[in-house]
């Protein structure tokens, strides 16, 4: 049996882990039980009643969290020499086409977002072997195939993040940071649950927020009471 650090006892007996709390309140104590010396991501999970397996209850989108993610993603944009400019200009880290393309292909693959153009997918397309395990495929649902690179840049440094469910009906996204105060924590959160809900499929029955907790790098996970949620929601 696996023992238990004492740090992690210390946290988990400051709260019940089988009650569902307010999201405020899980906010709060998430801040309270971090032991880690670093600067820990914030996490959702969410166990959504659907079945993935059926295109007709995909779970896909994308949503702007109001005070981004608290990391600063590397980005990628793969464009024809008259879009580099723009893309510079609105943050990437990299920029070119042909060149990456080769550095992709001999394994280099060290950024969290790829943005790309129409014109070019059809370059991009023999790379999908090297970038689909890794979700670094371009794809026009997540606004990441674009004309316009430029904005498509700034969203992503702004805090866009593209989210699809899992095989096991679950969506896991970054919130923040343990340094954020607990209103950001809340307010970044309730964003992603208005987008969630308002993508619920149609042919999903029964419950569809079936689970909802939140955690932090290492931490374990505190229960949100998901009726709680509709006070939140506008």
């Amino acid at each position: 049996m696996a023992t238990i650090s004492k740090n992690r006892k210390s946290a988990l007996d400051k709260f019940n882990r089988e009650q569902a709390y307010k999201l405020a309140d899980a906010a709060n104590m998430i801040k309270q039980i971090t032991t880690t010396k670093f600067n820990a991501s914030v996490d959702l999970d969410i166990r959504l009643g659907v079945d993935p397996r059926k295109a007709n209850q995909m779970v896909r989108g994308i949503v702007k969290l109001p005070h981004g993610t608290g990391r600063d993603k590397k980005v990628l944009a793969l464009c024809t020499p008259d879009k580099e400019k723009e893309a510079q200009d609105a943050g990437a880290d990299y920029v070119g086409l042909d060149e990456y393309i080769e550095k992709i292909k001999s394994g280099w693959t060290d950024v969290d977002v790829i943005v790309t153009m129409p014109p070019v997918m059809s370059k991009i397309g023999q790379l999908g072997k090297i970038l689909g395990p890794r979700g670094l495929m371009p794809n026009p649902k997540s606004g990441t195939v674009t004309m316009d690179i430029g904005k498509a840049v700034e969203e992503v440094k702004a805090g866009k993040i593209d989210f699809k469910v899992e095989k096991a009906g679950i969506v896991h996204v970054p919130m923040g940071k343990v340094s954020f105060g607990v209103e950001k924590i809340v307010q970044n959160a309730t964003a992603f649950l208005e987008t969630i809900i308002r993508l619920k499929p149609a042919s999903s029955k029964g419950t569809y927020l079936k689970g909802i907790a939140v955690s932090t790098t290492m931490g374990p996970g505190i229960k949100i009471d998901a009726a709680s949620i509709k006070d939140l929601i506008k």
